[in-house]
């Protein structure tokens, strides 16, 4: 796993300006005004900073991104970058434009001049989310990248604040990690070992068996994984840090690989499904999280994980199974299996932990892209206190998500001649559908959302905070929301 960058917090010096080999980067404002260390940068290059603030250039930035001088005169760095942002920068536009240094520096030391700017500790945090680089794979691993230095006015401060940001960066970067393994590296026995490491942080973790699924009969989890030679498995992740309260439940779809089974999807773009397992790893970066900066808080993860292959043995289109709440479901299409994955995962929560609120995470609809693309994950819930909750901390982290309707007509567009239900409604609101299909699972009494999480999962080409490749959606919501509705 690619760790964070580490960032060394010291105390405003300048004698050693001219003297940085690397690159340096200087907080500019919107009207090109330069703080104390700018000002002494800007004197040591003979006024190029000024030059360069008021230029055309620098004036036709938006806020939270950046300009590179290069080579500057008289001094040692190779580069220096103007970040364009106010005193009053927003968390968000801080955390852009640590983004924009981060794809900008490249393997060089970097220095950044924060001072007593106020968002310090938000654009070191964008800083670090964006130098994420998984190269596992690579036989020739991407150059690692020298240290970052943050000086400012209060080095001390500025690194308390920072570590509960460290251990937010270190859940986003395992569920960064999680969904860009391939499946034949990320089996379901692999992803459960992953997580039983996780013991050492303090979670207390068990692995539920194909025997012991059966036994709890879980027949339509168990379903979907019968095709594959991987074994089907539940594993439990409990954080005890509160009282004696009931915990939050989140629960996460784990296809790791999902071929479609009998209903095969096209071979053109089938190399993806490997990110299946997307909302298994955004609850398992969220307990990280969660353990990593001791949230005072009842939480417990649980996470489904299971193979969807074609196979003598695999589900069939017109098979009927029965879950653990002992329901029959009606197989209609077996490309439709995550919703039959979460369906006894989230029965199995709710009868051994009575959670006081439950969230399900899955990569569960091409109809949620077709809905909402890759800006928004869908929300679905039968509790508005809870959905507005979440809302809010989405919001307040730039996670894109955004309500969407339940009720009751949908549910005839589930109804099967044969069983209790269909597993899929159709392509009419086919997001709704298999929402209100996964609603039938959870008890009257337990506040539940839905994340349809497909579109944003992974997003098209990088972001301000991520690369190409998976955005880890999701672990900044959900701690967030931990933190501010179940710690007290």
């Amino acid at each position: 796993m690619p760790a964070p960058a580490a960032i060394r917090f010291t105390e405003t010096d300048h004698d050693g300006l001219a003297g940085w080999e690397g690159r340096i980067a200087v907080i500019v404002d919107e009207t090109g005004k330069l703080d104390a260390s700018g000002r002494k940068l800007n004197s040591l290059t003979r006024k190029a900073l000024a030059r360069a603030a008021e230029s055309e250039r620098f004036t036709k930035l938006k806020v939270g991104e950046a300009m590179e001088l290069a080579f500057p005169v008289a001094i040692a760095a190779e580069a220096i970058h103007l970040v364009k942002l106010s005193r009053k920068a927003t968390p968000a536009e801080a955390r852009k434009a640590g983004g924009a240094l981060a794809a900008a520096r490249g393997a060089a030391p970097l220095l950044v001049l924060a001072g007593n700017h106020r968002a310090a500790s938000e654009l070191a945090f964008g800083l670090v989310l964006r130098g994420y680089d998984f190269d596992a794979h690579l036989t020739r691993p991407a150059e690692a990248r020298a240290e970052i230095t943050m000086m400012c006015a209060d080095p001390e401060g500025l690194a308390r604040v920072s570590a509960d940001m460290a251990a937010l960066a270190e859940g986003v970067f395992f569920t960064r990690d999680l969904i860009n393994e391939p499946s034949n590296v990320l089996t379901t026995s692999d992803f459960a070992a992953r997580l039983a490491a996780m013991q050492e942080l303090g979670l207390s973790v068990e692995i539920l068996e194909e025997d012991q699924l059966k036994e709890l009969g879980m027949g339509a989890l168990l379903a979907v994984g019968q095709g594959s030679d991987s074994p089907s498995k539940v594993v439990v992740m409990e954080w005890n840090g509160g009282g004696d309260e009931a915990p939050l439940a989140l629960c996460g779809k784990g296809v790791v690989f999902d071929t479609g089974g009998i209903s095969i999807k096209p071979a053109a773009g089938m190399e993806a499904m490997t990110m299946d397992m997307g909302g298994a790893g955004v609850v398992s970066g969220v307990m990280r999280t969660l353990a990593l900066r001791k949230a005072k808080a009842n939480v417990v993860g649980l996470v489904g994980l299971v193979e969807n292959m074609p196979s003598g043995n695999a589900m069939r289109p017109g098979d009927i199974v029965r879950s653990m709440k002992g329901d029959t479901i009606e197989v209609i299409n077996t490309d439709a299996e995550g919703r039959l994955v979460l369906a006894d995962v989230l029965w199995y929560a709710q009868e051994r932990f009575k959670p006081s609120g439950i969230i399900d995470l899955a990569t569960l609809t091409g109809a949620m892209v077709i809905a909402l693309g890759h800006e928004m994950a869908g929300v679905f819930s039968n509790d508005d206190p809870l959905a507005n909750a979440f809302l809010t901390a989405a919001t307040a982290e730039g996670e894109g998500a955004w309500r969407m309707p339940l009720g009751p007509a949908y549910d005839a567009l589930l109804k099967s001649r044969l069983a209790d239900m269909k597993n899929v409604g159709g392509r009419p609101a086919g997001s709704i559908t298999a929402a209100q299909f996964l609603k039938r699972f959870v008890k009257d009494e337990t506040p539940w959302i839905h994340l349809d999480i497909a579109g944003v999962t992974m997003g098209e080409g990088s972001s301000d905070l991520a690369p190409n490749g998976p955005s880890g959606w999701g672990v900044m919501a959900l701690n967030r929301l931990v933190r501010d509705r179940y710690e007290g």
